[in-house]
Order: structure tokens, then sequence, then C-alpha cells
């Protein structure tokens, strides 16, 4: 079976292996490298913590558990961390939300529990968290460079035989009784037998060409990094922190293998452009208000990314039915969800099959 991947990201690159690895002929395109989108820009933290309703939080679960054995596929150091996710409340009305949240999550089976203050500076020697009406761990989370990955699985594809055509957009597909026979390219022409479209924020545009409606919100984001740091953590990898001054943002704090630091702010959800050395220097100084091994580090910002939203908030995951040879997958958490998401696509694509889990994420929603 011939399948073009149109999109390099996490999620099309972790597609793209699977099918690869299961025999099919797989072309991977992308307008730039593997994960110099959205991928580069994300925090790229493996969870499910706040992800509700429930189906999709299990969804999630589910895929935090696959990282595992895909970077084990991998056959490469992708810098997958574990530790768990270290968070508190500094307010006692945030207080309130966090304890019923992780009471929600533990009637889920979700391995999330409250801690006292005491118990949170034993696990985290380093940090300095101010006031605390509220703490939680969960710890079976964790974080990867999602570029690396991405990477990585493009490398595999490769390796399996496929083709990874990088700087190549895809500008055009040719179709016959709805289904599309070719995608056209900067460099010709290729003939295949069904699309994956995972081209991120190109993801709408791209379906349009086929009367496939994929509605997206815009969703700016906005991390900084640092120069590489010894390590400012003992045991989790991430940990996200009320505002310092109760007024602002929350912030969230990763480390790389490297030494390299990651900060973002607020939800995910959060809309934030300014990718200004300022705004990336405060964000320094709050990560320093609670972590203070971070003191003289250099913040580098990053220039603001675009991720994939759905308009739904929601993944849309599987073929479309005005263009059935094409396989749709969009989704927000993609750092999360490309490993499962990889597998399932394959069993639909090559076997046929419909997985049940996917059908409240199908493309027919929007049609």
């Amino acid at each position: 079976m011939r399948i073009a991947v149109i999109g390099a990201g996490i999620v099309g690159a972790a597609i793209a292996f699977h099918l690869a690895r299961r025999g099919a002929s797989v072309t991977l395109l992308d307008a730039a490298e593997p994960g110099m989108g959205a991928s580069n820009h994300s925090f790229a933290w493996i969870n499910a913590f706040g992800k509700e309703p429930r189906a999709y939080n299990e969804l999630n679960r589910r895929s935090l558990d696959t990282w595992e054995r895909f970077s084990r596929l991998l056959n490469a150091d992708i810098g997958l961390r574990w530790g768990g996710q270290l968070t508190w409340a500094a307010s006692d009305e945030d207080a309130a939300n966090l304890v019923a949240q992780v009471e929600r999550l533990q009637t889920w089976g979700y391995v999330a529990r409250l801690l006292d203050e005491t118990e949170m500076t034993r696990i985290e020697p380093g940090l300095s968290p101010g006031r605390v009406a509220a703490a939680a761990i969960a710890e079976n989370d964790g974080h990867v460079p999602a570029t690396l990955a991405a990477q990585a699985a493009a490398r595999r594809v490769s390796e399996m035989g496929g083709k990874v055509m990088l700087n190549t957009p895809a500008t055009g597909v040719e179709t016959q009784d709805g289904r599309v026979t070719s995608v056209q390219t900067p460099s010709g022409s290729m003939d295949c037998d069904a699309v994956v479209l995972a081209a991120g924020t190109a993801t709408t545009e791209i379906a349009n060409w086929l009367g496939v409606n994929i509605p997206q919100q815009t969703s700016p984001g906005v991390v900084v990094r640092t120069d590489p740091r010894p390590p400012i953590f003992e045991t989790v990898s991430i940990v996200y922190a009320p505002s310092a001054d109760g007024v602002g943002q929350e912030i969230h704090v990763r480390q790389d293998a490297d030494g390299m630091v990651v900060i973002g702010e607020g939800s995910q959800e959060s809309l934030a452009r300014d990718d200004s050395q300022s705004h990336a220097d405060d964000l320094l100084a709050r990560a320093t208000h609670y972590l203070p091994a971070l003191e003289g580090a250099k913040a580098i910002p990053v220039p603001v990314g675009y991720r994939p939203m759905p308009l739904d908030e929601m993944p849309v995951v599987g073929f479309a039915q005005s263009a059935p040879n094409l396989y749709v997958a969009l989704m927000h958490s993609g750092v999360t969800l490309a490993p499962l998401i990889g597998e399932f696509a394959a069993l639909e694509i090559l076997d046929g099959a419909r997985v049940d889990l996917l059908d409240p994420y199908r493309p027919e929603r929007f049609a």
C-alpha cells in the first residue's frame, strides 16, 4: 500500500513510523524539517492530568503508557524523561479546585495524590514554594523533546525503506471518484493509495482542497529556553507552579537531558504572543522565584509558535467521509497522543479496522 504522509511533526512522524513498520510503502513529506513546526514550540508534557472528559482522559492516559514502547522501537535516545509532575496552589480557591481535581482523577484510576509542603520539599529540596494551600503529584507524568522524537521517527522511516522528503510542501492533490490518487509537490507528483494529513495548522487548508471541513482555532503559544544548567530537579520531571504574585499566570518548568530548561506559562490553551527578550527574562525570573538554582541562567526567547487546535479542542482522527482515502490526524495534545495515534492509524489504514476509542473524534462531526 502506497501511503503519503503530509507533515513530519511528532504526530505525522509517529504515524509514518508505524505504517512503515507494518510494511507499507511510505512517503513522509514536510514543508520544513521533522518536528520543526508546532512540535518545536511545544512544552512537550506527556500527561493526562487536566484532560477531560473521562474518555479523553483515558485516551491520553493510554498513550502516556505507550511512550516507553515507542521510544524503544525508535531505537534512539530521544530524551524521554519520567518522574512525575509536582503542582501546588497558593490560594484557598485554587486549593479547593486542585483537591477536587485530584479526587476526580483518582476515581478514574489516574495515579495522582495530594501531599503536604514537607513532602514536597523532601521530594524536591531545591524548591522554594512559598505559601502552599494544597499540593499534588502525578507520578507517571513525563516529558520529551518532541523535535528529537519526530526526527528519530523520520529517520526510522527511511531505515525501513520509506522515503522522507523534507523542505517539500504539498502543493495540491489529484482525485478520481472522490479519492486522492496523487499528491503534488514542487518536485513532482507521487501516486498513492491513501493520504495521511497530519500537517498541524496547515491541515485545514489542505483538507479544503478536497472539500473536507476541519476547522481550527488560532492558538499561539510561547515557551522560553535557557542556556544549559546543572540539574535543578532531584525527582520530578515537571513543576507546575502558581502565579508568584497571585495576578499573573501559572508557570511550568522542565529540564532536558542537555541541561536546557524550558519554561511556559498559563494553561496549554493560553493565547500567548509575546516572544520578546523582556518577556523571556520575566518568565525566567518567575521560575527562579520558585527554583533558586536558576539564578544566573540566561533566558533565550523562542519565536511564537502556532499550535494545532481543533475548533472544539478535541482530536480529529480518521478517514474523511467525502474523501474516503484521506486520513486526518489533527490534535492539540499531539506530544502525549502521538505514539498511540500512530498505532491506531496503522490499524485503521492497513487493516480496515475502526477503533471505537476514536469514535468521538471523527472528522465527520464537522461535516
